[in-house]
């Protein structure tokens, strides 16, 4: 038949629509055209197609093969078209039936040899194909199980284009070829090591993690070096409840389109912590070409992302998180197209007080001069402090205070039981709204709609901060926000003026103020 047509997912950040393969067969001279916005490597496409489908004992005719991706107007980019236009031509062609192609959804990339390679991004583009009403997809063996993750949807994993065809109904010779295995980790390394309990000594510190956890709240850690703030830092996901399946599924498809591979679904909650070498787009996402991939913000979406050692990260790459913060959500702005990825992670900080580490509010020798240490501090922005919810100075540790704090030590456990059950308290209080933190709500809800601001006796302290200038708006509304998750913690109703003092103390670290 002269044309033939299947389908393919285009994907655009975590969203993806269906493309419409179609293949035309004229009879004018040989040529292989590719047209539709296609990127470079759609382009070069023609060349594996043509060396795949001859190597597969099925090759393409000598005429002329047109290959359209529709909607042309929506941008395309990556190998994982080359299936799906190798079966629309081999339809074209009559090589195989032409109807049972067009009832699939191809994805995958071929190698010469006509053995297909796994892509990135498979699990995104089954969960779009799921949403279109797609019911079966044909992806290559090293991406079947990823693909099998979704739901609703029957997987076909083939090993190479003839078995393809095959399966097509096509009379092509079938040999038993060894799947292209997956080129990384296909585990994701999502569990944390380590026990709440290894912190001995610091129980105010394991407090405000534990506020923070069951409120989703932003952290800032100070402290002298060897305080115990990475420690600190890397628990806090050990205590944070289990993802539920749509958040296990989009943080298992932001890994997918990362390249970092998906062996399974994870309930446990990533954790990201770049080195301070890291550039603003591995932080926030996009990269060079026409290929937007989710930076560390995105891949920490329902974790944490921890950057230690902060005032060493270049202040525009701190900056580009202060919008995220806010929206819960990065938008990717390119000449084509934009792309949007989720950012409903929880940031942690680590700092050092000044250059040689040594300050602190009790005194301690300190090598650098006041200018040094508020140049040191000023690296953190303003605007990116006044987006944390708590800061909290971690002393150094004695041996006084590491013998007596062994006695009171809290699990990992025993915390995570405490934090989910803060975090039902708050998931009732919210029900019929779209969050389930306090950490979620917006400002003029809790003072409006929700009728959540405790009046004047609650909050004294606070309203005159904010008529001084002490606090912003946005400050005043984050301690509100955490003192609520005090009082859940607490088993009370509703926050009192112990808790609204106790939110402000830990809004602001003492070493602002010095």
């Amino acid at each position: 038949m002269p044309v033939a047509r299947t389908r393919s997912v285009a994907l655009l950040g975590l969203s993806g629509s269906i493309v419409e393969v179609e293949a035309d067969l004229g009879s004018q001279l040989p040529a292989f055209l590719v047209i539709g916005l296609p990127d470079a490597a759609i382009g070069e496409s023609r060349e594996r197609v043509r060396a795949a489908a001859a190597n597969s004992g099925c090759p393409l005719p000598a005429r002329r093969l047109t290959v359209n991706l529709s909607p042309a107007t929506f941008p395309k980019h990556g190998s994982a078209f080359d299936l799906a236009i190798a079966i629309a031509c081999l339809a074209a062609a009559e090589h195989l039936d032409a109807g049972s192609a067009g009832s699939l959804v191809h994805l995958g990339e071929l190698g010469l040899d006509g053995r297909l390679r796994p892509t990135d991004g498979v699990l995104p583009a089954v969960l779009a194909a799921r949403r279109a009403g797609v019911q079966r997809v044909m992806v290559p063996a090293a991406n079947a199980s990823e693909a099998a993750l979704v739901d609703g949807i029957e997987v076909v994993g083939v090993a190479s284009l003839a078995e393809a065809v095959a399966w097509h109904g096509g009379d092509v010779e079938v040999t038993d070829v060894d799947p292209v295995p997956a080129t990384h980790e296909l585990e994701p390394p999502l569990a944390h090591p380590g026990d709440l309990a290894d912190v001995v000594g610091n129980p105010e510190a394991v407090a405000a993690l534990i506020a923070a956890a069951a409120g989703g709240h932003h952290l800032g850690l100070y402290g002298p070096p060897g305080a115990g703030k990475t420690m600190l830092a890397s628990r806090l996901p050990g205590i944070l409840p289990d993802l539920g399946l749509d958040q296990s599924l989009e943080v298992a498809s932001l890994r997918s389109l990362s390249g970092l591979g998906v062996g399974g679904l994870s309930t446990r909650p990533p954790f990201e912590a770049p080195h301070h070498t890291a550039s603003a787009a591995s932080i926030i996402g996009g990269g060079g070409g026409r290929l937007i991939r989710p930076g560390a913000a995105a891949r920490a979406s329902h974790g944490v992302l921890f950057l230690d050692e902060a005032p060493e990260f270049p202040a525009s790459v701190l900056d580009v998180l202060r919008q995220p913060l806010e929206s819960r959500s990065i938008s990717i702005h390119r000449a084509s197209a934009i792309a949007s990825f989720p950012a409903s992670f929880q940031l942690v900080l680590a700092a050092n007080p000044c250059p040689c580490g040594q300050w602190s509010p009790k005194g301690e020798a300190c090598t650098c001069a006041p200018s040094v240490k508020r140049r040191y501090l000023s690296r953190i922005s303003g605007p990116l402090r006044d987006r944390l919810d708590l800061e909290l100075w971690v002393p150094r540790l004695t041996t006084t205070a590491t013998s007596e704090g062994a006695a009171g030590l809290v699990s990992s456990a025993e915390a995570r039981g405490r934090v989910e059950r803060a975090r039902e308290v708050a998931a009732e209080r919210y029900r019929g709204t779209p969050w389930r933190t306090n950490a979620e709500v917006p400002g003029p809800w809790l003072r409006g709609a929700g009728a959540m601001h405790r009046g004047r006796r609650a909050t004294v302290a606070i309203d005159r901060a904010l008529e001084r200038g002490g606090l912003t708006m946005r400050g005043y509304d984050k301690v509100l926000r955490l003192a609520w998750t005090l009082a859940d913690l607490d088993g009370a109703e509703v926050p009192d003026a112990e808790h609204v003092g106790q939110a402000n103390v830990l809004r602001r670290a003492p070493l602002w103020a010095a």
